[in-house]
Formats: structure tokens, C-alpha cells, sequence
């Protein structure tokens, strides 16, 4: 059980240790970040983050009771000199009777919209699935592909609301491509670009499982389960920009999605469908798997699919998401072919 006054003043603390690091994104253009890392600041199973005029609160051990979510909504807004509407979402055990749960206001509960580096995202803090519509960890992701999209073609695998895809199309790519089985997550992508006035004919959307979509874009055969699966047919083709983002597990029709033991499955045809000179950014979130060890698979199987690395480097996390142990959960790397 966390002490309410222990978890205050450990705010307190978390956002002054932030105070660089909030003063260079503010002047970015950015106004979403991870105010509060439970797990390596002192709280574990709690998590605080600012999404515009939004703070979403979420618990995953034991939930917190509603005179503890205002004062640390009081403690963000004094230090912050900003008056933000809070959330908080209980993802943990079921709370004993008579714990009395913080209820929001309804304004905070309505759509709203944030800004990294400028480029436009819509969150909502309550809606059908579990997780963020943005994922702030991956802001170090987004800012290299920000870096490296102008003028290429980008794929954007798992891409979730495809906030990669929008960041990409946002710094001047020619084409994106988003895929990703949840059509409600990529009509927020769809919608994401709109806010940002990037059309359809730059940026395009494909709901369907990621294997066989990618499989067939590496030129690689699809193994089908049956005839009553369909599949969207696409081409043979190359991109200048491939960035994978896979959870950690997942089984389909097509094949299982196992980041522990079978990261390779899906990395190889990633390999063989980038361009000549390309780049290839990709995530592991799984803490058990050391950084090393992740590294030296991708090395390995881009060498035996006949496109060896030229160059493997870590992109490290921003500030705000820090690590107790130097092994974070989120790993990404910027590879070449």
C-alpha cells in the first residue's frame, strides 16, 4: 500500500527531475509526456501522464481513491502552472467495498488533441480498449522516423493508431502505408492525419493481420489456413523506411507473433522488403530479453536472409520513462541493410 503523502512528494520529485527535459519539449511543440514512472520512481503499478489539457492516471496494482487522485492532480498543476482535467483508470484488483473511486469531470472524459513536435494526435481517456491512443515511450521512435521519412516510402507494421505513420507523412514522407488488424485503431489513424492535413493519397491504411501482408510485400510465400481465411493481396514491394512495432505475443491465423522466442519470423521478411540504402526501426517490449541478446538474433537472421547488417544502433528512451535497472522495458533499434 502506498502512503498518499509518500506518493505526492515522489511526484514532487519526478517532476523536478523532469524539469529539463519538459522545458526542451515545451519548446518542441510538445505538450504529451510520462509525468510519473511509477515502477523505477519509488510507486510501482502507478503511471502519470500528460496528454494536452489531459492527465491520465492509471493504477495497476492497487487502486488509489478519489482525495488521492485530486491531490495529485493539484500537485501536477501547481508545478506545471496549468489547470488539466485528470483520469483515472483502475487496471488492477477489484478495490475492497466501500472504496470510494474518483469520478472526472465530463469534460475530461470527451476527445481531446496533443501535440508532439507539432504534429497533431487525438487521445481519449476512456474508450473500447485498454491502452493510450499514443504511446509516449515510442516518442524516441517517432522522433527518428521524423528524422529519416522526407521523400521515402515508409511501412508502418502493427501501427495501432498509427502514430509513426502520421509523424512520417507530417516530415514529408512520399507514402505511408499503416497496417494493422483493429479497423476502430486505424480509422484514429485516419483521423490523426486529417488533423495534421495529410491526405489519402500520401497515407493509406490496410486492416488485416501483419504476417501475410508482409510476407507477401517480402516476396515470401503465405501459408494459408484454410480457404475460408482471406487475406488482402498485395505486391512485391520495397520501402525506404520499415518500422516494426510488434506486441509481445499474439496468435492468428497466420502465425504467432512471439517476440521472445521467435522475434526472427516477422524481422527476415521486414529485411527483404527494404529498399536498397533503407532504414529499419523496430521494438521489443519485453523486459526479460536482454538488449545484447536482441541484437545479435537481428544481426544473425539479417545475415542468413541474405541482407546483412551495415549498421545496428539503440535509440534510446527520453527522461521520462527511466530505468531502475538499465534494462527498460521498450528496447528499439535503427538498423540497415
Amino acid at each position: 500500500m502506498i502512503e498518499p503523502e509518500h506518493l505526492a512528494t515522489s511526484l514532487e520529485q519526478a517532476i523536478e527531475r523532469r524539469a529539463s527535459l519538459l522545458q526542451r519539449l515545451h519548446a518542441a511543440q510538445t505538450d504529451c509526456y510520462r509525468l510519473f514512472h511509477g515502477i523505477a520512481e519509488d510507486a510501482p503499478g502507478v503511471t502519470l501522464d500528460r496528454y494536452g489539457p489531459l492527465l491520465l492516471l492509471q493504477t495497476f496494482r492497487a487502486a488509489l481513491a478519489a482525495q488521492v487522485v485530486e491531490k495529485l492532480r493539484a500537485v501536477v498543476c501547481r508545478a506545471l502552472g496549468l489547470d488539466l482535467a485528470i483520469v483515472c483508470n483502475h487496471r488492477g484488483r477489484t478495490p475492497l467495498p466501500g472504496f470510494v473511486a474518483h469520478e472526472p469531470v465530463p469534460a475530461a472524459l470527451v476527445e481531446h488533441e496533443c501535440r508532439e513536435e507539432g504534429t497533431r494526435f487525438l487521445v481519449r481517456a476512456r474508450h473500447r480498449g485498454l491502452d493510450p491512443w499514443l504511446f509516449l515511450d515510442l516518442r524516441a521512435g517517432r522522433s527518428v522516423v521524423r528524422s529519416l521519412a522526407a521523400g521515402r516510402s515508409v511501412l508502418n507494421l502493427f501501427a495501432y493508431t498509427c502514430s509513426i505513420g502520421v509523424a512520417a507523412a507530417a516530415a514529408g514522407a512520399r507514402s505511408v502505408l499503416n497496417v494493422d488488424f483493429s479497423q476502430t485503431a486505424l480509422d484514429v489513424g485516419v483521423r490523426n492525419a486529417r488533423q495534421n492535413g495529410i491526405t489519402g493519397q500520401r497515407f493509406h491504411v490496410l486492416r488485416s493481420d501483419c504476417i501475410p501482408v508482409l510476407r507477401q510485400l517480402a516476396g515470401l510465400p503465405v501459408q494459408r489456413p484454410g480457404r475460408n481465411v482471406p487475406f488482402p493481396r498485395v505486391d512485391v514491394q520495397r520501402f525506404d523506411l520499415v518500422v516494426l512495432d510488434p506486441p509481445r505475443f499474439a496468435k492468428g491465423p497466420f502465425g504467432t507473433v512471439d517476440v521472445v522466442h521467435d522475434y526472427q519470423s516477422l524481422w527476415k521478411p521486414c529485411v527483404l522488403a527494404l529498399a536498397e540504402g533503407g532504414a529499419l526501426i523496430a521494438t521489443n517490449h519485453v523486459p526479460e530479453v536482454t538488449e545484447a541478446t536482441w541484437h545479435e538474433d537481428l544481426r544473425r537472421c539479417a545475415a542468413k536472409a541474405g541482407r546483412p547488417l551495415s549498421s545496428l544502433e539503440s535509440i534510446a528512451l527520453d527522461a521520462d520513462f527511466p530505468s531502475f535497472d538499465g534494462n527498460p522495458p521498450l528496447k528499439a533499434v535503427l538498423a540497415r541493410a
